[in-house]
């Protein structure tokens, strides 16, 4: 049996403070780690339905982003695949409905992921511009990468350390 195909996918826009906290997630997990073939990190960046190839290739996927949950900033979600029409209706930027509306074509098309998992952080400050998040968000980048790493122990994944240069 082949291994399940895993994307790590973070979308955001990077110019917009907190907004960009998943893309800015997956650059530290690719700066950490070096993962198996099957699992593929992703800067999603604000690619929306451009992302459809990418979660067509996926069996599993496991998206960080910025989520608004009316919760104080900096609190942590985790959104399962039924979640998100309810949990993203609320349009914080472009990517977010472009994301639902690329898994839905994915069902649709009966290809993509068969699980989905976000883990999102509710932003402090998502106005232009600045490139840094707000110490209050940035304060979770590595307690959510230890949520994607518990993700991909619970499939099966170990990614290995890299040594710090």
């Amino acid at each position: 049996m082949s291994q399940q195909r895993i994307v790590i996918l973070g979308v955001g826009n990077i110019l917009l403070h907190d907004e960009g906290f998943g893309v800015r997630v997956v650059e530290e997990l690719d700066r950490r780690y070096a993962f198996p073939p099957h699992v593929r990190v992703v800067d999603g960046g604000t690619q929306g339905l451009w992302l459809l190839s990418t979660l067509q290739e996926a069996d599993d996927l496991i998206v960080i982003d910025a989520v608004l949950g009316d919760g104080p900033p900096g609190s942590l979600y985790v959104l399962e695949r039924n979640d998100l029409p309810k949990g993203l209706r609320m349009k914080q930027s472009a990517h977010d409905s472009d994301l639902v509306e690329a898994l839905n074509l994915c069902t649709l098309l009966e290809t993509g992921p068969a699980h989905v998992v976000v883990l999102g952080v509710e932003p402090e400050n998502i106005q232009p511009y600045g490139l840094e998040l707000t110490p209050t968000v940035a304060a979770r980048v590595d307690e959510v990468i230890q949520m994607v790493l518990n993700e991909l122990k619970k499939r099966g994944v170990h990614p290995q350390k890299k040594l710090e240069q």
